[in-house]
């Protein structure tokens, strides 16, 4: 479906009357007609629908190219939503519930009945969030019904932490985008199965496994994580995402860059290194770009989508990237880059 006008609202997020604002009013109304709209939460811009009706949700897989075998998390305002959507609710599902929420933590729990079966991917489980943006909870709010949104990006490429990345990929394909600002995070929820005895990791993200285990003790990590054949209970588990238009390679040992860098220039390809401020200087690429400091990896999960879409801007041919150590929110960046690279790492 195309769109001759997608419509564009700025909304300050520091607006203490939020649910009257213009943007908010107009997109909650289309939202109940049934339309696919851009929002921003503190994670990602997400695209959302109304999660109990069919041709809303076609709408968000058409709009993204998004495999239908690929759920959906459902956003909400309020708890009592969310219990509406929910069978079987453990204990330690409601302490995560508790602590974190509003918040970057999607809870997976059995239910979903309530709402159109192309969200739930067929499967009895439904992932639920509430998310932690005073734009996103006046939309939700206004919307009054349970919201669908993937992130606002084509499926695959890196998810959008600015309203420029949605009108980039989606314009003309959606109903509207709500401006209101850059997002916080920068990277996707983390995502527990709580349909278990214990919780599991599905997803990392912004609440990290320690951040978890503090709140209801053990906390397992899915090992199909690493797996590509397994039907997915959570975005991001399949599929590769996150990718620049050029090959996308992870180097283990920062010390070979250079070389790999003066070996493809020598060949006439243009090369880009991502990389952190602190290391910035000591590549000699066509394109060198900081997403941080290794130093506060919050600051490189922030940047990281941003700085890999502008390596589209650069037209790069191939981009060697830094690794990061899988501690803390690092487990998350690394989980992005490692898709975006499509598993490929000279170790």
């Amino acid at each position: 479906m195309s769109y001759k006008q997608t419509y564009q609202w700025v909304v300050d997020k520091n607006n203490e009357n939020l649910r009257n604002a213009k943007g908010i009013k107009e997109a909650a109304l289309l939202i109940n007609q049934n339309e696919i709209i851009a929002f921003p939460t503190e994670t990602v811009y997400g695209l959302g629908g109304n999660a109990k009706n069919d041709e809303a949700i076609k709408k968000i897989f058409a709009a993204k190219g998004r495999p239908s075998d690929n759920p959906l998390i459902v956003h909400v305002a309020t708890m009592e939503q969310a219990a509406q959507l929910v069978i079987n609710q453990p204990e330690y599902g409601t302490k995560l519930m508790e602590v974190f929420w509003p918040g970057p933590l999607t809870l997976v729990f059995n239910g979903g009945k309530d709402v159109s079966p192309y969200v739930t991917a067929g499967l009895e489980t439904i992932a639920l969030r509430i998310p932690d943006h005073p734009v996103a909870l006046a939309l939700l709010e206004e919307a009054n019904l349970p919201v669908a949104a993937p992130s606002a990006n084509t499926s695959g490429k890196p998810s959008p932490t600015v309203a420029k990345h949605v009108k980039d990929d989606l314009y003309g394909c959606i109903s509207g985008i709500i401006d209101g600002g850059d997002t916080g995070v920068g990277v996707e929820s983390t995502v527990v199965d709580c349909t278990g005895d214990y919780p599991m990791i599905l997803r990392p993200g912004g609440i990290t496994k320690e951040q978890l285990e503090a709140v209801v003790g053990r906390v397992d990590v899915d090992e199909a994580l690493s797996q590509q054949n397994v039907a997915p209970k959570s975005p991001g588990m399949k599929y590769t995402h996150y990718a620049p238009n050029a090959d996308f390679i992870l180097v283990e040992n920062k010390e070979v860059i250079g070389e790999l860098i003066h070996s493809k220039q020598q060949q006439g390809f243009r090369v880009g290194v991502l990389t952190t401020e602190e290391q910035k200087d000591k590549y000699k690429a066509d394109v060198v770009i900081c997403c941080g400091y290794r130093t506060d990896l919050a600051t490189v999960a922030k940047r990281l989508y941003d700085s890999l879409r502008t390596f589209n801007e650069k037209e790069v041919d191939i981009i060697y990237s830094e690794t990061f150590p899988k501690v803390g929110v690092g487990v998350a960046i690394m989980n992005r880059l490692e898709k975006a690279a499509g598993g490929i790492i000279i170790r």
